[in-house]
């Protein structure tokens, strides 16, 4: 297995309740994600009810479906979620965790915290680089368009 991890923290100027809100509403990534520099090109929550812990989604991206499910949800700190890509055949190919840790720095400033971890398996383990370089790229590109939806919404 190979294995990818890192850390992204940026300054988002919202409270910790709004940044929280809009990082689990699955849904709404369809409205803040930038259309360039990312390979998500919709993403849509596939189980009923507000996003909780074993929420499940699909992430339509450049590179195929990917689904998902929300793995933790601490209300309004944590949010980890857990994706997984297979071949045709049903064998894990990849699967990854982007993780939200969020510390209030003020009524309206939140530090923001972006772990992300991504496992390669079997022979696309020697895509491993591969799959680094797009996991950085794309967590950056998810990151600052997080830090960007806040700052063109300065009156929500």
């Amino acid at each position: 297995m190979g294995v990818i991890e890192f850390e992204l923290s940026r300054v988002v100027h919202a409270a910790v309740d709004d940044v929280f809100t809009r990082l689990a509403d699955i849904n709404g990534y369809n409205d803040w994600m930038p259309r360039r520099g990312s390979i998500l090109r919709h993403t849509e929550q596939t189980s009923p009810g507000p996003p909780a812990q074993g929420t499940t989604y699909l992430d339509k991206t450049s590179v195929g479906p990917t689904p998902g499910e929300i793995a933790e949800l601490v209300r309004p700190t944590t949010l980890v979620y857990h994706w997984w890509d297979k071949t045709k055949g049903g064998r894990l190919k990849a699967e990854g965790w982007p993780a939200w840790r969020l510390e209030a720095k003020g009524d309206h400033t939140t530090l923001v915290h972006h772990h992300a971890r991504v496992e390669t398996h079997g022979a696309y383990r020697l895509a491993t680089p591969l799959f680094r370089w797009m996991a950085v790229r794309e967590r950056k590109a998810t990151i600052e368009a997080l830090q960007a939806s806040f700052a063109h919404h300065h009156d929500d």
